[in-house]
Formats: C-alpha cells, sequence, structure tokens
C-alpha cells in the first residue's frame, strides 16, 4: 500500500527552496555531502517532526511538533536533510544536515511502502532515549501537526538505535511504549532503614 506522506505548509517548503539556492547556506551548512553533490538538489519526502517529551506509565503523553523535515536528495540518492521550525513569524528554515538517520530514515520508508495497510509517515524524537522513529499513523487523513501516536499505530526505530532495541523493526506502540517507558524512568535509590 502505498504511503500517504502529508503535504508540508507551502512556507516551510519555500523556506527550505530558498536555503538550497544560497550558496553561503549550504556553504554555511558543514555538510560535505551537500556540499559534494553533483546536479540539482531538490527536497522531497518532508514528514512532520513530533516530540514526545514524556512518557509516563499509562502511555504516550501527546506529542509536539517541532518542524518538518525534508529529504535533499541529488540524483539517485539522499544526500542530506532540512529541517524547519515555526517561528512567531511562521516556518523557516532552520538547518541542512547528514548521518546515519538519513539512509535510515529512507530504508524505513521502503520499508513501509511493502506492508499491506496504508499509514501516514511522520517521525517521532523521543529525546529521552536519543531515539527517533519512523511513525506510521494508521489515520492516513488526520492532520499531520497533531496527535499522539494510536496503540495500533506502528513504530520503526531508525539507526542507530538504543541498545537493546532493534532498528527497522515495526513494533506496535502498544508494545514499544512499554518498553520504553521502562527505559526513561529513573531508578528509585533504596534507602536502608535507620
Amino acid at each position: 500500500m502505498p504511503l500517504h506522506v502529508p503535504p508540508a505548509p507551502a512556507p516551510a517548503l519555500r523556506s527550505v527552496l530558498t536555503a538550497l539556492s544560497s550558496p553561503t547556506a549550504v556553504r554555511e551548512a558543514r555538510t560535505p555531502s551537500l556540499l559534494g553533490a553533483q546536479g540539482p538538489a531538490t527536497p522531497e519526502l518532508p514528514l512532520p517532526v513530533h516530540v514526545l517529551p514524556h512518557i509516563t506509565a499509562e502511555g504516550a503523553a501527546a506529542t509536539r511538533l517541532t518542524g518538518w523535515r525534508f529529504l535533499i536528495r541529488c540524483g539517485d540518492r539522499a544526500v542530506a536533510a532540512a529541517e524547519t521550525m515555526l517561528t512567531p513569524d511562521g516556518w523557516a528554515f532552520s538547518h541542512f544536515f547528514e548521518g546515519p538517520y538519513i539512509a535510515s530514515t529512507e530504508r524505513a520508508l521502503r520499508q513501509a511502502e511493502t506492508m499491506t495497510q496504508s499509514y501516514q509517515p511522520r517521525l517521532l524524537s523521543v529525546p529521552g532515549l536519543y531515539m527517533l522513529t519512523l511513525w506510521l499513523h494508521g489515520d492516513c487523513t488526520a492532520d499531520a501537526a497533531t496527535g499522539h501516536p494510536a496503540a495500533t499505530d506502528l513504530l520503526v526505530p531508525l539507526a542507530p538505535a538504543p541498545p537493546g532495541i532493534a532498528a527497522h523493526r515495526p513494533h506496535q506502540v502498544a508494545d514499544l511504549l512499554p518498553l520504553l517507558t521502562h527505559r526513561v524512568t529513573p531508578t528509585r535509590l533504596l534507602r536502608s532503614p535507620a
């Protein structure tokens, strides 16, 4: 089934296109793969980036949208990504970057394309674990800027994943959240009675 990639806000896309056309922005990005790219660079596959700031014993708290991420393609491969952020004046370009999450995101998206159910792809960051996942939301018509992971949504941890969590293995939210909850809960120190 095809993925239903939500459209990015037009100002977010415009800000990335403007940054790509700016030699200064590209040069200052410190992304060798983007600097050395041959041919035109195009932003593709806009994904809303949500942050899961807290995981409680009851499950996931509401996520908050922090930006839109575009894969920057040159030729047949993504060489970098561009991220936008919401400012008081609207959507603005934030930065270019590269690294392992670029290829891992592409791999997870290809993997999701082979699934039998349709999904709306999003990115979900769990800062407490330094973890990024491809969030496959089951409601393809939902507003991509809002919501929280439903129990039947899928999370695909991107590489590098935290120790003990397999990258590129889809998990239902209901199955993965208890493991994440255990990981981010601080260990309580037991005091011996005086």
